[in-house]
């Protein structure tokens, strides 16, 4: 049964560079899903190199296009065998080369994990990431493959070193026991063909299998050209150049029919591959996120809901102390509001998600670390208030707890803490010792190919005129909020179009651009992303270390993180408070104390000032554009600023002149329902909060908040 299983599919791809091989590979994982798909593959591999940033949504995408995903990567090794040579450079070449790692079961993703990790935290002083070969012994449940063209032994049998091929392949069968195959790839290169025969005599002396892979980096012949680029700019050569790596239009992703045409008189080996496929069972499975549990300094774990009943308790009444009621609220009022939502955040299984957040912003405040007052929808919650995560009273500004938290969709909470730029360092520090260095990282991201940016890159590899490709990428608009794709600015623009036409070289440039536009360009570490894990990290997710950061980060990016069971929390570095707490620091050597929680919301002269458009360097209002509204509102409440900075954004920013000519008169307001009245006063009856249209559901349609 299984005999014919094998021959009936015929090949299944094992080494594939997913977009994920940054500026290498061209594959986005959904054209890979489309691909195989659509070509019928019950199984596909991705192996990118040095890495396993897309395995999650590899595998959670390739599984609901009903295909199979294998998580595997091709690894760089170092063999340490390489014989004298006159530089080090020269000897790193011959001792280091890549194979492709396959999981086959848990255990063997656990260690691919393991292996993928160590090449980019181990210290390697400055050396590309690499593995040392005694990191693969003991590699349980990984399938290897040799690694193709540019692979240990293919190199060493390119040099005509025979004796040192033998000598790798017998190391790797010894650290893969039966579960080593030897890689044979045919793209129609020269240095291919002539290393086939040595190649598969090795096998045979040896007494191993032989697989037949493809090594796809590119869909189609017709991307050749595009991909071709995309290489240049990677290593900052030109087309034109000889000496500079090359692939062949045979690098695309083949169909199972056309490699098992190709490798017709060995069918051994493309049945190898359908073989491999059928010993790898197993994939990364999304999983909720696992709170790390909440403890007091020192390591006593305590009851997390009666801890937040308690902190939360405490808290309301000291700040009740200090700021009294908000106007029209009792203190029953504010006792009620404070029960529903630790009633809700208990039932969602998030006290511990409260606490830690608490901890850390209450160590920063004693530190004297700037803190921001709270952003986003989490200034909505009462309990954040009372343990002073937030410095807003929500009831004052009738600010709603089912925008951040909602009872009736469980999502994770999410509060953007905002830090003093030069130390939120110190922040992050204490958290990774307070819940273990292994258990904390920052979290990956990637960087794109933008519209303006490709072009030019693409204009410097075909050794175009510098200014030339200037004066083109500054016809594409550029608008970060809304980006404009290279397409859409060259149907919109006429001047792209006649130069397209007048100019071979311009209309090679926007086509090759085009394609590579959106591939991932580079790596770094998110601004803001902190994840905390109840357990080492690596058991849940491989690891990254951007060169430029001092602290890992993980492999996942911020879309993947939570659903690899990580929970996320944010930590803002904002130039602003830095700002106020070297203005505080100098006004207090001339003897003027300030403290910024007692400064009044309505102090005339502040509006006076900002009034006349003078905010620059005011946080959120400082752009030419908000100035001008400042200007043209004549802001002279506090709920003026509240609104402003929620019109002024794309969609809602066409409602500003509507909002400043009913403020100041000009303009009857209008309501276009009664019940729409006591919803919409403060705002001259223009729709301008979320809370806003969360209220008008509840009172016009009869929905509840949540």
């Amino acid at each position: 049964m299984e005999s014919s299983l094998v021959k009936s599919v015929g090949f299944v791809h094992l080494h594939v560079h997913s977009a994920f091989s940054l500026r290498e590979g061209a594959l986005a994982i959904e054209t890979l899903a489309k691909l195989a798909k659509a070509d019928g593959m019950p199984a596909l591999a991705i192996t990118d190199t040095n890495n396993l940033f897309g395995a999650l949504e590899f595998s959670e995408k390739l599984a609901k296009s009903g295909v199979q995903p294998i998580i595997g990567a091709q690894v760089t090794v170092d063999f340490g065998d390489a014989p004298p040579a006159s530089s080090r450079l020269a000897e790193q070449r011959v001792a280091r080369a890549p194979i492709v790692l396959l999981a086959q079961n848990e255990t063997g993703y656990r260690c691919l994990m393991r292996l993928v990790s160590s090449l980019w935290l181990d210290p390697t002083d400055g050396d590309e990431p690499h593995i040392p070969f005694a990191g693969l012994v003991g590699s349980e449940g990984l399938i290897a493959l040799t690694g193709g063209p540019a692979g240990p032994i293919d190199r060493a049998l390119g040099l005509h070193m025979s004796d040192l091929a033998e000598s790798r392949l017998r190391r790797l069968a010894g650290a893969f026991d039966r579960r080593l195959y030897v890689e044979i790839q045919r793209h129609g290169l020269e240095a291919e063909r002539a290393i086939e025969p040595a190649l598969i005599r090795l096998a045979d002396r040896l007494s191993l299998p032989l697989v037949a892979t493809n090594e796809p980096f590119f869909a189609t012949r017709s991307d050749y050209d595009a991909h071709d680029a995309l290489l240049c700019v990677a290593e900052g050569a030109v087309i034109s150049a000889s000496d500079r790596r090359r692939l062949s239009p045979e690098h695309r992703f083949k169909s199972r029919a056309e490699m098992t045409e190709l490798f017709a008189d060995l069918p051994e080996a493309t049945e190898a591959s359908v073989e491999i496929a059928l010993r790898c069972a197993y994939r990364p499975l999304t999983r909720k996120p696992i709170l790390p549990r909440f403890s007091i300094p020192g390591g006593a774990a305590v009851d997390e809901e009666e801890e937040l009943r308690r902190q939360a308790r405490e808290g309301l009444a000291a700040r009740l102390a200090h700021h009294g009621l908000a106007p029209g609220q009792t203190a029953e009022d504010y006792d009620e509001r404070l029960a529903f939502e630790l009633d809700v955040i208990v039932k969602m299984k998030f006290p511990g998600y409260f606490l830690i957040v608490a901890d850390f912003i209450q160590w920063a405040k004693g530190q004297g670390i700037p803190v921001g007052p709270g952003r986003g929808s989490g200034a909505g919650s009462l309990v954040a208030w009372a343990l002073t995560i937030t410095d807003l009273d929500p009831m004052r500004f009738g600010l709603l707890f089912e925008r951040f938290l909602n009872p009736e969709r469980v999502s994770m909470p999410d509060f953007d803490i905002d830090f003093c730029q030069d130390r939120r360092d110190e922040v992050i520090a204490y958290v990774r010792e307070r819940y273990g260095a292994d258990r904390v990282a920052q979290i990956i991201t990637f960087g794109s190919f933008l519209a303006r940016g490709v072009l030019r890159n693409v204009g410097r590899v075909l050794e175009m005129p510098l200014g030339q490709v200037d004066r083109l990428a500054k016809l594409v608009p550029q608008n970060p909020a809304k980006p404009v794709t290279l397409k859409q600015a060259v149907a919109d623009e006429a001047r792209l179009q006649e130069a397209a036409k007048a100019d071979e070289r311009v209309a090679a440039m926007l086509a090759i651009a085009e394609r590579l536009e959106g591939l991932y360009s580079n790596a770094s570490t998110h601004a803001a992303g902190v994840v905390i894990a109840d357990r080492p990290l690596i058991e849940l997710v491989p690891l990254y270390r951007d060169p430029k950061a001092a602290m890992p980060a993980t492999q996942f990016n911020m879309k993947w993180v939570e659903p690899a069971g990580l929970v996320k929390f944010d930590f803002l570095g904002l130039k602003t408070l830095t700002t106020l707490q070297r203005a505080i620091g100098l006004v207090a050597r001339r003897g003027v104390a300030v403290d910024l929680s007692t400064i009044p919301l309505d102090d005339a002269k502040t509006f006076a000032m900002l009034g006349r458009g003078e905010a620059v360097g005011v946080f959120q209002v400082e752009s030419g554009g908000m100035r001008k509204a400042l200007v043209e509102m004549r802001a002279d409440r506090f709920e003026d600023l509240i609104a402003l900075v929620a019109l002024y954004r794309p969609g809602p920013m066409a409602n500003i002149p509507t909002y400043c000519a009913r403020k100041l008169g000009e303009e009857k307001v209008e309501y276009a329902h009664p019940i729409l009245e006591p919803i919409l006063k403060e705002t001259f009856g223009v729709i301008t909060y979320q809370e806003q249209v969360q209220q008008i559901a509840r009172d016009l349609a009869g929905y509840s908040l949540a």
